[in-house]
């Protein structure tokens, strides 16, 4: 293995090219520019190609077209442009077309900060583009390793369900700098399941077939396939329709094949919940890393306490809060909470919050919440912002 030590937009474009991509679009954006930059002297020598749109909806739908085209395609951005994605996100969705996003969060809302942390598009994720009617798949990586391997997750799991995956990461991910490790032999790359299967075409005639299957081939067109696609709804055989029972056919399949194959989706981890902890911490991301180690922190105090991360976001994993009688503290960047409102759906208890906007909660800020909540304390958001300059409620 080639161990380097780069940032977390350096392991996402080796990750990329090893997977076999041959066409990125982007336009740049802090903090994923580095990605651009990357691809646009790496991609061209491993017999790729590199296009810079003139904004970021472009630059998706590009990808979005290089994909039909059959080529493995990917683009990223950050958070003001990951809403400019929209309709070509909507186009990958309905139509089923494979391609790999990584959304770099910053701090927000609007342009906010541009070198500073944010998880404000958890629920953007999750509802990209417009009309509902479908499931999408956001993975979640807590730093540049495990962005490497998530990002040849995202290539595997894209072209498995026919459709756009989200990397969601954000700033100390992508700009932060760790060791990370690339495969050099064919023994190397074969342990990672690298490098891919080539792409195969669909032969037709259901080009959109009407069960929730995975591993069917993606439409790719000129190849003689008479492969159609288009962001009507489509009959099985690709042609634009306005009958509402093909629009439930195909509703029912963009959503069923995501539920009923979620087992090869569904990725957590789980910190000290062997002896069924009272309170648990939540969260996604680069505040893994500083709830992890409060945990460890407060069990060596003595603390009944344990951590959830989420490594994959969407579909959401219920199963995960469920246990009776369990409190959470969910533990964002960002203000107004947005996985805390899912965790306490699914468990159905009110879960407490934890917020900061673009710096990390330090453990000393964990722990002192950890111990107030297990000694049945009220904790008083005043008080909270006033020492520690975050939300608690």
């Amino acid at each position: 293995m080639l161990r380097l030590f780069d940032t977390g937009n350096r392991s996402v474009t080796e990750a990329a090219i090893l997977c076999g991509l041959n066409f990125y679009s982007g336009y740049p954006i802090t903090p994923a520019t580095e990605i651009a930059e990357n691809m646009s002297r790496r991609l061209p020598l491993a017999g790729g190609y590199y296009v810079q749109g003139e904004d970021e909806t472009a630059a998706l739908h590009m990808a979005v077209g290089a994909s039909l085209g059959g080529m493995r395609a990917m683009t990223s951005t950050s958070g003001p442009g990951y809403v400019l994605y929209a309709d070509p996100y909507g186009w990958a969705i309905g139509g089923e077309i494979p391609v790999v996003i990584l959304n770099a969060q910053r701090v927000g809302p609007v342009s906010g900060i541009t070198g500073a942390p944010g998880q404000g598009e958890f629920y953007l994720s999750r509802y990209p583009t417009h009309g509902g009617n479908f499931e999408t798949i956001v993975l979640a990586p807590e730093g540049v390793r495990e962005a490497f391997a998530m990002t040849v997750e995202a290539f595997r799991l894209s072209e498995r369900f026919r459709t756009p995956v989200t990397i969601l990461a954000d700033q100390l991910v992508t700009d932060g700098w760790e060791a990370f490790e690339v495969p050099e032999t064919r023994e190397e790359l074969e342990s990672l399941g690298l490098p891919l299967p080539d792409r195969a075409s669909h032969p037709g005639p259901d080009f959109y077939p009407d069960n929730t299957l995975i591993d069917v081939p993606p439409v790719v067109l000129g190849r003689g396939t008479g492969g159609a696609c288009s962001d009507w709804t489509p009959t099985r055989e690709g042609y634009d329709t306005e009958e509402i029972g093909e629009q439930m056919r195909h509703a029912r399949r963009l959503v069923g094949k995501v539920l009923d194959n979620r087992g090869l989706i569904d990725r957590s981890e789980s910190v000290c919940l062997d002896d069924d902890p009272r309170l648990v911490l939540v969260s996604y991301g680069s505040p893994s890393r500083t709830v992890r180690r409060a945990v460890r922190e407060a069990r060596a105090r003595g603390l009944k306490v344990g951590a959830v991360r989420l490594r994959s976001l969407w579909p959401f994993q219920d199963k995960l809060f469920q246990a009776p009688g369990r409190d959470h503290l969910v533990v964002e960047l960002n203000c107004d909470g947005q996985l805390v409102r899912e965790v306490s759906r699914a468990s159905g208890r009110e879960a407490r919050f934890l917020g900061r906007c673009g710096e990390l909660p330090k453990v000393s800020e964990l722990l002192e919440a950890v111990t107030l909540l297990l000694d049945g304390k009220k904790i008083d958001g005043g008080y909270w912002a006033e020492k520690h300059g975050g939300v608690f409620r």
